[in-house]
C-alpha cells in the first residue's frame, strides 16, 4: 500500500461542507512515511492526474488502490494558525517566546517608573 488512510468524500464529510480527501493517518515505515514529504491533515487534490473533486469515499479509495507503482499525488497542505501548532514540532522547541518572557521584565520596568515618580513628588 501507498503507507496512509484517508478521510472524506461526499459522503462522508471530514470537514462540513468540503468533500475533500485527507490524509488521516501516515503508518509508520509505510511508503509515504518513508518519503517524508506526505503530512497528515494535508488535502490531497488528485492522484496521479485524477482530480479527486466530489468523490465518495469509496471510489477515492479504489483510485488509491489501483495507483499503480509509481504514484503522483497533488496536495494541498494546511496552514497551522499563528496561535499555536496543530501537532508537535517533535524538535522540542516551542516555537517562540512565552508572554511571560515579555510581560515580567515589561512590569517591572512600569512598577519601578512608578515608584521613582512617587518618591520624586514626595521630595517636591
Amino acid at each position: 500500500g501507498l503507507g496512509f488512510n484517508i478521510v472524506g468524500g461526499t459522503d462522508q464529510q471530514y470537514i462540513a461542507n468540503d468533500n475533500s480527501i485527507y490524509v488521516s493517518r501516515i503508518k509508520k515505515d509505510g511508503a509515504a512515511y518513508l518519503d517524508g514529504r506526505l503530512q497528515e491533515g494535508d488535502k490531497i487534490v488528485a492522484i496521479n492526474g485524477k482530480d479527486l473533486k466530489d468523490l465518495r469515499h469509496k471510489d477515492a479509495v479504489e483510485l488509491f488502490r489501483n495507483a499503480g507503482y509509481e504514484v503522483s499525488l497533488k496536495i494541498q497542505r494546511r496552514l497551522q494558525p499563528q496561535n499555536g501548532p496543530v501537532g508537535h514540532r517533535g524538535d522540542g522547541e516551542s516555537g517562540g517566546l512565552p508572554l511571560a518572557a515579555l510581560l515580567v521584565p515589561g512590569l517591572a520596568l512600569a512598577a519601578g517608573a512608578v515608584w521613582i515618580l512617587l518618591r520624586y513628588r514626595q521630595r517636591m
